[in-house]
Protein backbone atom coordinates (compact mmCIF):
# COMPACT_ATOMS: atom_id res chain seq x y z
CA UNK A 1 0.00 0.00 0.00
CA UNK A 2 1.09 3.28 -0.98
CA UNK A 3 2.03 5.81 1.62
CA UNK A 4 -0.70 8.68 0.89
CA UNK A 5 -0.01 11.44 2.74
CA UNK A 6 3.96 10.88 1.68
CA UNK A 7 3.25 11.37 -1.84
CA UNK A 8 1.03 14.27 -0.85
CA UNK A 9 3.37 15.84 1.03
CA UNK A 10 6.49 15.25 -1.65
CA UNK A 11 4.84 17.03 -4.22
CA UNK A 12 3.76 20.07 -2.16
CA UNK A 13 7.75 20.67 -1.98
CA UNK A 14 8.41 20.61 -5.42
CA UNK A 15 5.41 22.62 -6.04
CA UNK A 16 6.68 25.25 -3.22
CA UNK A 17 10.10 25.16 -5.00
CA UNK A 18 8.69 26.48 -8.18
CA UNK A 19 5.73 28.04 -7.83
CA UNK A 20 6.55 29.51 -4.44
CA UNK A 21 4.40 29.47 -1.27
CA UNK A 22 1.59 31.34 -2.73
CA UNK A 23 1.38 28.30 -5.36
CA UNK A 24 1.07 31.64 -8.10
CA UNK A 25 -2.15 33.26 -6.63
CA UNK A 26 -2.34 37.28 -5.83
CA UNK A 27 -2.53 37.08 -2.26
CA UNK A 28 -3.80 40.24 -0.52
CA UNK A 29 -1.40 42.91 1.01
CA UNK A 30 -4.12 43.13 4.26
CA UNK A 31 -6.82 41.04 5.50
CA UNK A 32 -9.95 42.50 5.05
CA UNK A 33 -12.18 40.01 6.59
CA UNK A 34 -12.45 40.22 11.17
CA UNK A 35 -11.25 37.17 12.70
CA UNK A 36 -13.90 34.40 13.58
CA UNK A 37 -13.30 32.29 16.69
CA UNK A 38 -12.58 28.83 15.73
CA UNK A 39 -15.24 26.21 16.95
CA UNK A 40 -15.43 28.22 20.35
CA UNK A 41 -18.70 26.56 20.42
CA UNK A 42 -19.76 22.36 19.87
CA UNK A 43 -21.27 21.79 16.19
CA UNK A 44 -20.28 20.64 13.02
CA UNK A 45 -17.71 21.68 10.59
CA UNK A 46 -18.64 21.49 6.72
CA UNK A 47 -16.32 21.11 3.90
CA UNK A 48 -15.80 22.49 0.70
CA UNK A 49 -14.62 20.07 -0.86
CA UNK A 50 -13.59 19.03 -5.32
CA UNK A 51 -11.75 15.19 -4.79
CA UNK A 52 -9.98 13.34 -2.55
CA UNK A 53 -7.90 10.57 -3.57
CA UNK A 54 -9.15 7.89 -2.06
CA UNK A 55 -12.88 8.94 -3.63
CA UNK A 56 -11.41 11.09 -7.05
CA UNK A 57 -13.78 13.68 -7.90
CA UNK A 58 -16.18 14.50 -5.24
CA UNK A 59 -18.25 17.55 -6.52
CA UNK A 60 -15.28 19.09 -9.11
CA UNK A 61 -17.53 22.04 -10.59
CA UNK A 62 -18.57 23.37 -6.90
CA UNK A 63 -19.30 26.72 -6.43
CA UNK A 64 -16.96 27.82 -3.50
CA UNK A 65 -18.59 30.94 -2.36
CA UNK A 66 -22.26 29.28 -3.01
CA UNK A 67 -21.26 26.27 -1.51
CA UNK A 68 -19.64 28.47 1.90
CA UNK A 69 -23.68 30.04 1.65
CA UNK A 70 -25.57 26.70 1.72
CA UNK A 71 -23.82 25.63 4.48
CA UNK A 72 -24.09 28.80 6.92
CA UNK A 73 -27.80 28.40 5.82
CA UNK A 74 -27.58 24.37 6.96
CA UNK A 75 -25.90 25.50 10.59
CA UNK A 76 -22.32 24.94 10.25
CA UNK A 77 -20.21 25.93 13.29
CA UNK A 78 -17.26 26.59 10.72
CA UNK A 79 -16.39 25.85 7.29
CA UNK A 80 -13.23 23.28 6.02
CA UNK A 81 -12.21 24.58 2.31
CA UNK A 82 -9.36 22.58 0.96
CA UNK A 83 -6.43 24.11 -0.75
CA UNK A 84 -4.25 21.26 -1.83
CA UNK A 85 -4.35 21.27 -5.79
CA UNK A 86 -2.72 17.84 -6.55
CA UNK A 87 -5.11 15.25 -4.99
CA UNK A 88 -7.91 17.63 -3.43
CA UNK A 89 -8.53 19.86 -6.60
CA UNK A 90 -8.43 22.57 -4.04
CA UNK A 91 -7.03 25.82 -4.47
CA UNK A 92 -6.35 29.45 -2.71
CA UNK A 93 -8.82 30.38 -4.33
CA UNK A 94 -11.38 28.83 -3.54
CA UNK A 95 -9.87 29.91 0.18
CA UNK A 96 -10.64 33.25 -0.83
CA UNK A 97 -14.27 32.99 -2.33
CA UNK A 98 -15.45 31.09 0.65
CA UNK A 99 -14.10 33.49 3.14
CA UNK A 100 -15.77 36.57 1.22
CA UNK A 101 -18.95 34.87 0.94
CA UNK A 102 -19.55 33.81 4.52
CA UNK A 103 -17.51 36.96 6.58
CA UNK A 104 -19.12 35.82 10.06
CA UNK A 105 -18.46 31.87 10.10
CA UNK A 106 -15.08 30.75 11.28
CA UNK A 107 -13.10 29.33 7.90
CA UNK A 108 -10.58 26.13 7.97
CA UNK A 109 -7.44 26.52 5.69
CA UNK A 110 -7.24 22.52 5.06
CA UNK A 111 -3.90 21.82 3.46
CA UNK A 112 -0.55 19.82 3.97
CA UNK A 113 0.88 23.04 5.82
CA UNK A 114 4.96 22.51 6.26
CA UNK A 115 5.74 26.41 6.66
CA UNK A 116 5.09 29.74 8.77
CA UNK A 117 4.45 31.20 5.43
CA UNK A 118 1.65 29.30 4.51
CA UNK A 119 -0.28 30.56 7.90
CA UNK A 120 0.51 33.96 7.11
CA UNK A 121 -1.18 33.39 3.26
CA UNK A 122 -4.14 31.56 4.70
CA UNK A 123 -4.36 34.69 7.14
CA UNK A 124 -4.27 37.08 4.85
CA UNK A 125 -6.59 35.59 2.21
CA UNK A 126 -9.11 35.51 5.06
CA UNK A 127 -8.71 31.79 7.35
CA UNK A 128 -9.74 31.63 10.95
CA UNK A 129 -7.67 28.61 11.32
CA UNK A 130 -5.40 26.16 9.48
CA UNK A 131 -4.96 22.71 9.61
CA UNK A 132 -1.68 21.38 11.23
CA UNK A 133 -1.30 17.70 10.74
CA UNK A 134 1.06 16.39 13.85
CA UNK A 135 2.19 13.69 11.37
CA UNK A 136 4.05 15.55 8.77
CA UNK A 137 5.84 18.08 11.76
CA UNK A 138 8.15 17.54 13.74
CA UNK A 139 7.81 19.07 17.73
CA UNK A 140 9.66 21.94 16.80
CA UNK A 141 7.71 22.61 13.57
CA UNK A 142 4.39 22.46 15.50
CA UNK A 143 5.75 24.76 17.90
CA UNK A 144 6.97 27.74 15.49
CA UNK A 145 3.69 26.96 13.30
CA UNK A 146 1.56 27.27 16.50
CA UNK A 147 3.60 30.37 17.29
CA UNK A 148 2.52 31.60 13.76
CA UNK A 149 -0.77 31.12 14.67
CA UNK A 150 -1.24 32.75 18.12
CA UNK A 151 1.25 35.95 16.52
CA UNK A 152 -1.83 36.47 13.97
CA UNK A 153 -4.74 35.61 16.20
CA UNK A 154 -6.11 32.50 14.07
CA UNK A 155 -6.57 28.78 15.69
CA UNK A 156 -4.63 25.92 14.87
CA UNK A 157 -6.78 23.20 14.58
CA UNK A 158 -3.85 20.03 15.11
CA UNK A 159 -5.16 16.41 14.01
CA UNK A 160 -3.74 13.47 15.16
CA UNK A 161 -3.81 9.66 14.64
CA UNK A 162 -1.52 8.16 16.71
CA UNK A 163 -0.52 8.09 20.63
CA UNK A 164 2.90 9.45 19.66
CA UNK A 165 0.89 12.46 17.40
CA UNK A 166 -1.05 13.00 20.87
CA UNK A 167 2.62 13.45 23.15
CA UNK A 168 3.43 15.81 20.31
CA UNK A 169 0.38 18.24 20.66
CA UNK A 170 0.33 18.13 24.17
CA UNK A 171 3.32 19.18 24.27
CA UNK A 172 3.13 22.01 22.50
CA UNK A 173 -0.27 23.26 23.92
CA UNK A 174 1.55 23.58 26.91
CA UNK A 175 2.80 27.03 25.16
CA UNK A 176 0.00 28.16 23.47
CA UNK A 177 -3.12 26.53 25.23
CA UNK A 178 -5.94 28.81 24.16
CA UNK A 179 -4.62 28.66 20.24
CA UNK A 180 -4.62 24.85 19.60
CA UNK A 181 -8.32 22.82 18.84
CA UNK A 182 -7.39 19.46 19.34
CA UNK A 183 -9.23 17.02 16.11
CA UNK A 184 -8.85 13.11 15.67
CA UNK A 185 -8.98 11.71 11.71
CA UNK A 186 -10.60 8.26 11.96
CA UNK A 187 -9.04 8.00 8.22
CA UNK A 188 -5.40 6.87 8.52
CA UNK A 189 -3.80 9.34 5.53
CA UNK A 190 -1.64 6.53 4.86
CA UNK A 191 -3.18 4.15 3.48
CA UNK A 192 -6.96 5.95 3.74
CA UNK A 193 -8.40 3.32 5.73
CA UNK A 194 -10.92 4.43 8.49
CA UNK A 195 -11.42 2.99 11.78
CA UNK A 196 -14.45 4.86 13.67
CA UNK A 197 -12.97 4.02 17.23
CA UNK A 198 -9.86 5.56 16.58
CA UNK A 199 -10.54 9.00 17.87
CA UNK A 200 -12.34 7.68 21.01
CA UNK A 201 -9.09 5.65 21.71
CA UNK A 202 -7.29 9.33 21.68
CA UNK A 203 -9.85 11.15 23.29
CA UNK A 204 -8.81 10.39 27.06
CA UNK A 205 -5.31 11.43 25.84
CA UNK A 206 -5.86 14.38 24.45
CA UNK A 207 -8.30 16.09 27.31
CA UNK A 208 -10.93 18.79 26.67
CA UNK A 209 -12.60 19.54 23.37
CA UNK A 210 -11.93 17.18 20.48
CA UNK A 211 -13.38 17.54 17.22
CA UNK A 212 -13.95 13.72 14.99
CA UNK A 213 -12.63 13.72 11.73
CA UNK A 214 -13.69 11.90 8.76
CA UNK A 215 -15.89 8.56 8.00
CA UNK A 216 -19.43 10.03 8.93
CA UNK A 217 -21.47 9.63 5.80
CA UNK A 218 -25.22 9.62 8.01
CA UNK A 219 -26.88 11.43 10.49
CA UNK A 220 -26.91 8.20 12.58
CA UNK A 221 -23.26 7.98 12.65
CA UNK A 222 -23.44 12.10 13.27
CA UNK A 223 -25.64 11.22 16.52
CA UNK A 224 -23.41 8.28 17.81
CA UNK A 225 -20.52 10.26 17.53
CA UNK A 226 -22.23 12.46 19.61
CA UNK A 227 -22.82 10.40 21.69
CA UNK A 228 -19.03 9.64 22.54
CA UNK A 229 -18.88 12.96 23.89
CA UNK A 230 -17.14 14.82 20.59
CA UNK A 231 -17.29 18.90 20.80
CA UNK A 232 -17.60 18.54 16.92
CA UNK A 233 -17.10 16.52 14.02
CA UNK A 234 -15.61 17.71 10.34
CA UNK A 235 -18.21 16.26 7.65
CA UNK A 236 -16.51 16.39 4.10
CA UNK A 237 -17.37 14.04 1.16
CA UNK A 238 -21.22 13.75 2.05
CA UNK A 239 -21.48 17.67 2.90
CA UNK A 240 -19.86 18.75 -0.40
CA UNK A 241 -21.45 15.59 -2.52
CA UNK A 242 -25.30 17.08 -0.77
CA UNK A 243 -24.71 20.31 0.80
CA UNK A 244 -28.60 21.22 0.68
CA UNK A 245 -28.50 18.11 3.21
CA UNK A 246 -26.03 18.83 5.44
CA UNK A 247 -28.26 20.21 8.02
CA UNK A 248 -29.26 16.37 8.21
CA UNK A 249 -25.92 15.79 9.95
CA UNK A 250 -25.81 19.51 11.99
CA UNK A 251 -29.56 18.57 13.24
CA UNK A 252 -28.15 15.24 14.46
CA UNK A 253 -25.35 16.07 16.24
CA UNK A 254 -26.89 18.71 17.70
CA UNK A 255 -29.32 16.70 19.81
CA UNK A 256 -26.76 13.95 20.71
CA UNK A 257 -25.82 13.91 24.44
CA UNK A 258 -23.21 12.03 26.06
CA UNK A 259 -24.59 8.84 27.11
CA UNK A 260 -24.12 5.05 28.21
CA UNK A 261 -23.65 3.81 24.54
CA UNK A 262 -20.67 6.55 23.85
CA UNK A 263 -19.10 5.72 27.07
CA UNK A 264 -19.32 2.05 26.83
CA UNK A 265 -17.51 2.90 23.25
CA UNK A 266 -14.86 4.67 24.63
CA UNK A 267 -14.14 1.85 27.49
CA UNK A 268 -14.04 -0.33 24.06
CA UNK A 269 -11.75 2.03 22.34
CA UNK A 270 -9.57 2.29 25.29
CA UNK A 271 -9.06 -1.16 25.96
CA UNK A 272 -8.35 -1.83 21.87
CA UNK A 273 -5.89 0.81 22.27
CA UNK A 274 -4.32 -0.46 25.18
CA UNK A 275 -4.11 -3.95 23.73
CA UNK A 276 -2.56 -2.37 20.54
CA UNK A 277 0.24 -0.85 22.27
CA UNK A 278 1.21 -2.99 25.01
CA UNK A 279 4.36 -4.12 22.82
CA UNK A 280 3.29 -7.81 23.87
CA UNK A 281 2.82 -10.64 21.02
CA UNK A 282 -0.82 -9.72 19.51
CA UNK A 283 -3.22 -12.12 20.02
CA UNK A 284 -7.45 -11.36 18.91
CA UNK A 285 -9.66 -10.33 21.77
CA UNK A 286 -11.43 -13.59 22.61
CA UNK A 287 -15.29 -13.82 23.39
CA UNK A 288 -16.57 -16.85 25.08
CA UNK A 289 -19.79 -17.30 24.25
CA UNK A 290 -23.21 -19.22 25.14
CA UNK A 291 -22.06 -19.64 28.87
CA UNK A 292 -24.83 -21.11 31.18
CA UNK A 293 -22.51 -22.07 34.26
CA UNK A 294 -20.77 -19.78 37.04
CA UNK A 295 -17.72 -22.09 37.08
CA UNK A 296 -17.05 -21.41 33.46
CA UNK A 297 -17.74 -17.46 33.67
CA UNK A 298 -15.03 -17.67 35.90
CA UNK A 299 -12.73 -20.16 34.20
CA UNK A 300 -13.07 -18.19 30.66
CA UNK A 301 -12.28 -14.53 32.87
CA UNK A 302 -9.00 -15.78 34.49
CA UNK A 303 -7.62 -17.58 31.08
CA UNK A 304 -8.20 -13.80 29.35
CA UNK A 305 -11.24 -13.73 27.76
CA UNK A 306 -11.77 -10.41 26.62
CA UNK A 307 -16.11 -10.68 26.44
CA UNK A 308 -18.43 -13.39 27.85
CA UNK A 309 -21.94 -14.07 26.49
CA UNK A 310 -24.84 -14.92 27.86
CA UNK A 311 -27.95 -15.83 25.39
CA UNK A 312 -31.41 -14.36 26.33
CA UNK A 313 -33.22 -16.46 23.65
CA UNK A 314 -36.06 -18.91 24.98
CA UNK A 315 -35.85 -21.02 21.27
CA UNK A 316 -31.93 -21.75 22.15
CA UNK A 317 -30.72 -24.16 24.37
CA UNK A 318 -27.94 -22.00 25.58
CA UNK A 319 -30.24 -19.73 26.72
CA UNK A 320 -29.81 -18.62 30.11
CA UNK A 321 -33.50 -16.20 30.93
CA UNK A 322 -34.54 -16.66 34.09
CA UNK A 323 -32.91 -18.88 37.43
CA UNK A 324 -29.73 -20.05 35.90
CA UNK A 325 -28.71 -16.43 35.27
CA UNK A 326 -30.24 -15.45 38.73
CA UNK A 327 -27.44 -18.07 39.65
CA UNK A 328 -24.66 -16.53 37.78
CA UNK A 329 -25.55 -12.77 38.00
CA UNK A 330 -23.65 -12.81 42.19
CA UNK A 331 -20.12 -13.16 40.54
CA UNK A 332 -20.47 -10.86 37.58
CA UNK A 333 -19.27 -8.01 39.44
CA UNK A 334 -15.81 -9.86 39.50
CA UNK A 335 -15.55 -10.43 36.13
CA UNK A 336 -12.84 -8.67 34.39
CA UNK A 337 -14.34 -9.38 30.64
CA UNK A 338 -16.95 -7.25 29.24
CA UNK A 339 -20.34 -9.02 29.99
CA UNK A 340 -22.78 -9.38 26.77
CA UNK A 341 -26.23 -10.22 26.64
CA UNK A 342 -26.98 -11.89 23.30
CA UNK A 343 -30.60 -11.72 21.97
CA UNK A 344 -32.23 -11.97 18.12
CA UNK A 345 -35.51 -11.31 18.91
CA UNK A 346 -36.45 -7.55 19.56
CA UNK A 347 -39.97 -7.88 21.13
CA UNK A 348 -39.29 -10.22 23.54
CA UNK A 349 -39.45 -10.56 27.34
CA UNK A 350 -36.02 -11.84 27.32
CA UNK A 351 -35.08 -8.65 25.45
CA UNK A 352 -36.28 -6.38 27.23
CA UNK A 353 -34.78 -7.74 30.23
CA UNK A 354 -31.44 -7.95 28.84
CA UNK A 355 -31.29 -4.33 27.65
CA UNK A 356 -32.56 -3.54 31.51
CA UNK A 357 -29.36 -5.54 32.43
CA UNK A 358 -27.30 -3.02 30.32
CA UNK A 359 -28.80 -0.21 31.75
CA UNK A 360 -28.22 -1.27 35.47
CA UNK A 361 -24.21 -1.96 34.47
CA UNK A 362 -24.53 -5.47 35.23
CA UNK A 363 -24.16 -5.98 31.10
CA UNK A 364 -21.90 -4.48 29.26
CA UNK A 365 -23.24 -4.89 25.70
CA UNK A 366 -26.30 -6.43 23.95
CA UNK A 367 -25.57 -8.52 20.91
CA UNK A 368 -28.24 -7.54 18.27
CA UNK A 369 -28.47 -11.20 16.82
CA UNK A 370 -29.49 -11.90 13.05
CA UNK A 371 -31.82 -8.69 13.12
CA UNK A 372 -31.78 -5.79 10.70
CA UNK A 373 -30.43 -2.33 11.59
CA UNK A 374 -33.64 -0.46 10.48
CA UNK A 375 -35.86 -3.60 12.30
CA UNK A 376 -34.15 -2.79 15.61
CA UNK A 377 -35.58 -0.74 17.86
CA UNK A 378 -34.45 2.50 19.57
CA UNK A 379 -34.38 1.09 22.98
CA UNK A 380 -31.54 -1.26 22.06
CA UNK A 381 -29.94 1.62 19.56
CA UNK A 382 -29.55 3.85 22.35
CA UNK A 383 -27.70 1.19 24.74
CA UNK A 384 -24.21 -0.37 24.54
CA UNK A 385 -24.55 -2.26 21.85
CA UNK A 386 -23.45 -4.67 18.26
CA UNK A 387 -24.69 -6.37 16.03
CA UNK A 388 -24.12 -9.77 14.44
CA UNK A 389 -24.76 -10.35 10.83
CA UNK A 390 -25.40 -13.93 9.53
CA UNK A 391 -25.96 -15.54 5.86
CA UNK A 392 -29.70 -15.69 7.06
CA UNK A 393 -29.72 -12.18 6.61
CA UNK A 394 -28.15 -11.36 3.60
CA UNK A 395 -24.74 -10.79 2.24
CA UNK A 396 -22.09 -9.96 4.90
CA UNK A 397 -20.28 -8.12 2.29
CA UNK A 398 -23.22 -5.36 1.91
CA UNK A 399 -24.58 -5.53 5.66
CA UNK A 400 -21.21 -4.69 7.26
CA UNK A 401 -21.02 -1.72 4.58
CA UNK A 402 -24.53 -0.58 5.65
CA UNK A 403 -23.86 -1.14 9.19
CA UNK A 404 -20.33 0.82 8.80
CA UNK A 405 -22.40 3.64 7.07
CA UNK A 406 -24.81 3.88 10.11
CA UNK A 407 -22.07 4.42 12.44
CA UNK A 408 -21.58 1.07 13.72
CA UNK A 409 -17.85 0.94 14.64
CA UNK A 410 -17.93 -2.95 15.80
CA UNK A 411 -19.98 -6.07 14.12
CA UNK A 412 -19.81 -9.38 14.44
CA UNK A 413 -19.78 -11.88 11.04
CA UNK A 414 -20.95 -15.30 12.33
CA UNK A 415 -20.64 -17.52 9.52
CA UNK A 416 -20.61 -21.77 9.63
CA UNK A 417 -18.84 -21.81 6.60
CA UNK A 418 -16.60 -19.06 7.15
CA UNK A 419 -17.21 -16.85 4.56
CA UNK A 420 -16.01 -13.68 6.04
CA UNK A 421 -15.82 -10.44 4.50
CA UNK A 422 -12.82 -8.21 5.21
CA UNK A 423 -12.91 -5.05 3.32
CA UNK A 424 -10.33 -2.63 3.70
CA UNK A 425 -12.45 -0.90 6.50
CA UNK A 426 -13.08 -3.87 8.16
CA UNK A 427 -11.68 -4.83 12.14
CA UNK A 428 -13.51 -8.27 12.16
CA UNK A 429 -15.24 -9.69 14.59
CA UNK A 430 -15.61 -13.30 13.43
CA UNK A 431 -18.07 -16.20 14.71
CA UNK A 432 -19.11 -19.37 13.41
CA UNK A 433 -17.56 -23.23 13.26
CA UNK A 434 -14.10 -21.80 15.52
CA UNK A 435 -12.86 -24.59 17.45
CA UNK A 436 -9.15 -24.90 19.36
CA UNK A 437 -8.15 -27.24 16.52
CA UNK A 438 -8.37 -24.36 13.30
CA UNK A 439 -8.56 -21.01 15.62
CA UNK A 440 -4.61 -20.66 14.67
CA UNK A 441 -5.50 -21.26 10.59
CA UNK A 442 -8.94 -19.09 10.91
CA UNK A 443 -6.28 -16.06 12.57
CA UNK A 444 -3.87 -16.82 10.29
CA UNK A 445 -6.17 -15.99 7.20
CA UNK A 446 -8.29 -13.60 8.16
CA UNK A 447 -6.31 -11.87 11.23
CA UNK A 448 -9.23 -10.87 12.81
CA UNK A 449 -9.79 -8.55 15.95
CA UNK A 450 -11.84 -10.25 18.18
CA UNK A 451 -12.93 -14.21 17.86
CA UNK A 452 -16.22 -15.11 18.96
CA UNK A 453 -16.15 -19.11 19.86
CA UNK A 454 -19.35 -21.07 21.61
CA UNK A 455 -20.04 -25.03 20.39
CA UNK A 456 -16.34 -25.53 19.55
CA UNK A 457 -15.57 -25.54 23.33
CA UNK A 458 -17.85 -27.83 23.98
CA UNK A 459 -17.84 -31.94 24.54
CA UNK A 460 -21.63 -32.00 23.77
CA UNK A 461 -24.14 -30.60 26.14
CA UNK A 462 -25.11 -27.45 24.94
CA UNK A 463 -24.23 -24.65 26.92
CA UNK A 464 -21.24 -26.71 29.28
CA UNK A 465 -17.67 -25.47 28.36
CA UNK A 466 -14.57 -27.87 28.23
CA UNK A 467 -11.94 -26.84 30.64
CA UNK A 468 -9.52 -28.69 28.10
CA UNK A 469 -10.92 -26.63 25.31
CA UNK A 470 -10.86 -23.40 26.34
CA UNK A 471 -7.63 -23.70 27.78
CA UNK A 472 -6.59 -25.13 24.42
CA UNK A 473 -8.37 -22.36 22.84
CA UNK A 474 -5.99 -19.75 24.16
CA UNK A 475 -2.78 -21.53 23.97
CA UNK A 476 -2.75 -21.60 20.24
CA UNK A 477 -4.02 -17.99 20.02
CA UNK A 478 -0.63 -17.43 21.54
CA UNK A 479 1.01 -19.49 19.68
Amino acid sequence: MKNVIAQIVEQRKKDIATRGYNFGFEIPKKRIRPVNPFMAERGVILEVKRASPSKGDIAPDLNPAETAKKYRANGAKAISCLTEENYFKGSLSDLMEVCAAVPDVAVLRKDFLIDEREIEIAYLCGADAVLLISGILTLEKMKSMTAKCAELGIRAFVEVRTEDDAKKVLEVKKYFPNTIVCGVNSRNLKDFSIDLLVPAQLKKTLGGDVIFESGITTPDAALKIGSMGFSGILLGEFAARNPEKACDFVNAFGLSKENLYGKKMIELAEKLALKNNSGEKKRPFVKICGLTRKKDVVLADSLGADFVGFIFAKEFGRNVYGEKFAEIQNILPSVKAFKVGVITNPKSEESFFAAELVKKGILDFIQIHGIDYENTPDYLKNIPHYFALTEKTGSLEKNSEKLSAFGEARFLQDSKNQNFFAGENSHLWIAGGITPENVHEVCKKYNPELVDVSAGVEDGVLGEKSESKIKKLFEELEK
